[in-house]
């Protein structure tokens, strides 16, 4: 049988654990291509460019 904990954790040491579990916004860069906002590193969802090529064919 595994050891269990003898005294039960307050609402302050389970808030002060979970106090930097926020969420941070998600940072955007624009294309060079099409100048519209894209996540970093990857492929703009609007014209495929990526690292100054085409890797997606437009339909």
């Amino acid at each position: 049988m595994p050891p269990l904990p003898k005294k039960k954790h307050s609402k302050k040491r389970k808030g002060g654990r979970t106090a930097h579990f926020g969420l941070s916004p998600v940072t955007l860069s624009d294309c060079p291509q099409c100048r519209l906002p894209k996540l970093p590193h990857r492929a703009c969802p609007n014209c495929y460019y990526y690292n100054g090529r085409q890797v997606a064919v437009v339909s």
